[in-house]
């Protein structure tokens, strides 16, 4: 597996990207294939059944619907699939032991699985959107702005999670405007400015300067960026 991550100053087309990647942006010109077909023109939906998992950078206006409990949240991805529902018919019984299973497992601290999204800490609701998406066991995974707002230990729990997917042959692409969290977590680093990749560099081979410099439009140098 790879993480790459993608930096750049916000504005520069980090969301519009993400966005036309996931179907949620319709793609005016350019191919964008997954696994050597394209989809482009796609719904999000038929984009997350090719086993495409995808963690918004908003959470709150993206990743979740308050006002719904926890489990809820956490079935969004499947509740129409079976067991969650069958006939069209829901299932809440195992949406309920459904998602207390997964809360166990990403340490989502709530009172309880059946609390309103909205009740839980910002570290909390951003570890039930990963517990979604990861446990759908995605072949890509998307994750926009993963520890925004967090305090550390949510943010070590959300790295250690990225990278074990990785290490479990999963693609992650990670867009962050937090450059340690880029330097840390990514095995490439695409950095984008004015909508396009200004260059592609090694974390092993790069540091925080060098990325200012691509992120300002400027170059390295052959030896140093791979664009």
């Amino acid at each position: 597996g790879e993480i790459v991550g993608i930096a750049g100053i916000d504005g520069n087309g980090q969301s519009e990207l993400i966005q036309a990647i996931t179907g949620l942006r319709k793609v005016e010109s350019g191919s964008i294939e997954l696994k050597g077909d394209s989809i482009v023109g796609l719904h999000p939906r038929q984009i997350t059944e090719l086993s495409v998992g995808h963690v918004p950078e908003d959470r709150h206006r993206d990743g979740l619907i308050l006002e719904m409990m926890i489990s809820e949240n956490i079935a969004l991805q499947t509740y129409y699939k079976e067991p969650h529902s069958k006939n069209g018919i829901l299932n809440y019984s195992n949406i309920t032991s459904y998602a207390k299973k997964l809360m166990e497992e990403f340490d989502v601290r709530a009172a309880s699985e059946l609390v309103p999204a909205a009740a839980l800490s910002g570290g909390n609701q951003q570890k039930a959107i990963i517990a979604r998406e990861i446990d759908r066991d995605p072949d890509l995974l998307i994750v926009s702005q993963p520890t925004r707002g967090l305090d550390v230990g949510a943010i070590e729990y959300i790295h250690k999670r990225l990278i074990e997917e990785r290490d479990n042959g999963k693609a992650v692409l990670v867009v962050s405007f937090e450059l340690d969290e880029i330097l840390n977590v990514s095995d490439r680093i695409a950095v984008i400015h004015d909508g396009k990749i200004q260059g592609i560099v090694s974390p092993e081979t790069t540091n925080k300067q060098e990325l200012g410099v691509l992120m300002a439009g400027g170059n390295l140098g052959k030896e140093k960026s791979d664009v």
